[in-house]
């Protein structure tokens, strides 16, 4: 049977001679659980914001240019069109968020399937495969994914594969030191002395204890994702307009910003909230899950 490896319960002091396990939602601690919040908040807000009782995000009003926040007609402001900020901050996060949502399981998909492969099979098979990594690695990242979005338009779809595939190099490398670590592990040699096929091993005893740190660093990934993604937009490679994003937003905002710097501050906030929650969330789950992967 696979072995998984997780971190050992926290234990309070003992009562009446006998030690008393914390159940696991205290041991997260009240940060993990505010970041959880606002990721939820954020997201529940963004993919449902087409039905919320918000003013339309693209088609502005020239009468509510720079209204200040808290207004009654606008509680975030509105910026130099006169769109309310709110709605587009609403609509930029379901537009982030779903790339940040879906690109990274692709990666990890990918990930994993050559990061065990190589690190059970070794030999030739690992180092085709540590070509192939070495290889997405030698071009700088953000050159080449602005350079593909350029050339094949910056659809959502488009950008959901080139963040999948230059998210595959970190995976594979988590999945490859896991899977060395566990391969010679007494579980896996019992499993092949009982005749157990290469598939077997490497799905049924391997990929268990192996996807335990990469699903922690999924969350990593969604945050670099939207940090990607905003400067994408912010550099005007990102989704074109008139659809609301958060770097677009702030590129917009940034050129009266000493007038009027709620237009930049508001998307700005947003995007900061967002990714520091996601790190706090993959560091916390990163913590627990302990597993060692020194050998990437």
């Amino acid at each position: 049977m696979a072995e998984m490896t997780t971190s050992t319960p926290t234990t309070s002091p003992a009562v009446n001679g006998s030690a008393v396990i914390k159940p696991w939602w205290s041991q997260m601690g009240v940060l993990f659980w505010l970041s959880v919040a606002w990721v939820v908040f954020i997201s529940v807000g963004g993919f449902i914001a087409g039905l919320l009782p918000l003013e339309d995000p693209i088609n502005g009003d020239l009468d509510k240019i720079y209204r200040p926040m808290f207004s009654d007609d606008a509680l975030l402001g509105t910026d130099s069109n006169g769109r309310d900020l709110l709605s587009r901050v609403m609509h930029g996060a379901g537009v982030s968020l779903k790339l940040a949502y879906i690109a990274p399981f692709f990666s990890l998909f990918f990930g994993l399937c050559l990061g065990i492969s190589a690190g059970y099979f070794r030999g030739r098979v690992d180092t085709i495969i540590s070509i192939f990594i070495d290889s997405i690695l030698a071009f700088p990242n953000i050159v080449a994914i602005i350079a593909l979005l350029f050339y094949l338009g910056a659809t959502p779809l488009n950008m959901i594969l080139v963040f999948s595939f230059f998210g595959i190099p970190l995976d594979t490398r988590v999945a490859r030191a896991n899977a060395i670590m566990f391969a010679e592990r007494d579980f896996v040699m019992a499993a092949r002395a009982q005749g157990a096929s290469h598939l077997r091993i490497m799905f049924r005893e391997l990929l268990p204890n192996v996807v335990v740190p990469l699903l922690s660093l999924v969350i990593f990934h969604m945050a670099i994702i939207i940090v990607i993604d905003g400067v994408l937009s912010f550099l005007g490679v990102g989704i074109p307009p008139p659809t609301p994003t958060w770097g677009k937003m702030i590129a917009d905002g940034f050129e009266d910003i000493s007038r009027e710097p709620q237009a930049a501050f508001v998307p700005s906030a947003a995007m900061f909230l967002t990714i520091l929650s996601m790190n706090m969330i993959g560091d916390r789950l990163r913590q627990l899950t302990d597993v060692k992967a020194s050998s990437v």
